[in-house]
């Protein structure tokens, strides 16, 4: 028998014994980051937002979904007794909540122990107005929907992209002007859920929080916007989009996407600019990484892009 012979029939019995590399295998997908998206109590339209927000983080394809609906305004103590948000089965909380009065007791020990253990937490537009009498609550949220003499006030330098810290009592609280499309300006340009992000895009018709209040510590600002006083503004670059540390885990607040009860359309939900920060948000709070993609459509520095969620091409 040749040697040609032999080494033919060495290779077709080696072969079968070798791992098999193939394409699909080497790109594994990662596993689906969990969501608990928290509602119930809003003086926005939170089943909108609800719908709207989840859609945005199922159709990107990096997320799974679940949502715990509180007990409404008139809910019994049983009602509340019974509602227990499953925390520790997910990895980030999606805050679409705002109600004056805390949750109870042990459902706020759950929430800060999920955070500290190194959860995520990410609030949207009105979620931060919520616990004015919660102090770690507001250390988390660092600026709130408060009077002038609940806490300090923060503004942000369009040169340096410095903090300007207004002192408690000192100007205007909390407000907003008229809903109105506005130039979103990204301050961290390195951050994983900046990074890549135009410095400028325009935000579709919103509301843009100005003057909030609260001790505004360990804050870093990812992003601001010109409150323009033509549209009842301050005159000040505003904090749009900002993270705390709790723990081991983070805490990030945007105060894009209002949606008012009987509101016709859905221009900050399905801004593809806001869906973008809410995807990335969620997904760097969970995992303290970002791949999600920059969706193709992504607003212009003039000009905005609205599209449904099912409808935005994350690339995938």
């Amino acid at each position: 028998m040749s040697q040609r012979v032999l080494l033919i029939g060495l290779i077709l019995l080696v072969l079968p014994l070798l791992p098999v590399f193939t394409q699909d295998t080497a790109q594994t997908p990662a596993a689906k980051v969990r969501v608990l998206i928290i509602d119930g109590q809003n003086n926005h339209d939170w089943k909108a937002t609800t719908a709207a927000t989840k859609a945005t983080l199922e159709h990107c394809g990096r997320f799974v979904v679940t949502v715990s609906t509180s007990p409404g305004k008139k809910a019994t103590a049983e009602q509340w007794a019974a509602w227990r948000p499953e925390f520790g089965k997910h990895q980030v909380v999606l805050c679409n909540y705002n109600a004056p009065n805390k949750w109870p007791e042990p459902v706020c020990k759950a929430f800060l122990a999920f955070i500290a253990a190194g959860g995520g937490c990410v609030n949207v537009h009105a979620a931060n107005n919520a616990f004015r009498n919660w102090k770690t609550w507001n250390d988390l949220i660092g600026l709130g929907w408060r009077r002038p003499n609940f806490g300090d006030r923060i503004t942000v330098n369009d040169k340096t992209g410095g903090l300007n810290r207004i002192l408690k009592g000192v100007g205007r609280g909390a407000g907003h002007g008229r809903r109105h499309e506005f130039l979103v300006t990204v301050r961290e340009k390195d951050h994983p859920i900046m990074k890549g992000i135009p410095t400028w895009w325009m935000h579709a018709k919103d509301e843009l929080y100005h003057g909030q209040r609260g001790p505004g510590e360990n804050m870093t600002v990812l992003s601001s916007a010109w409150s323009d006083p033509k549209s009842g503004g301050t005159g000040a670059h505003e904090p749009i989009t900002w993270v705390i540390p709790h723990g081991k885990g983070h805490v990030v607040t945007t105060v894009l996407g209002h949606h008012g009860r009987g509101q016709k359309g859905h221009d900050a939900l399905h801004c593809v600019g806001f869906q973008t920060i809410l995807a990335r948000a969620c997904e760097w709070a969970a995992t303290g990484k970002v791949t999600t993609a920059i969706p193709k459509g992504f607003p212009k520095d003039k000009k905005t892009s609205i599209v449904k969620p099912g409808d935005v091409n994350w690339g995938t």
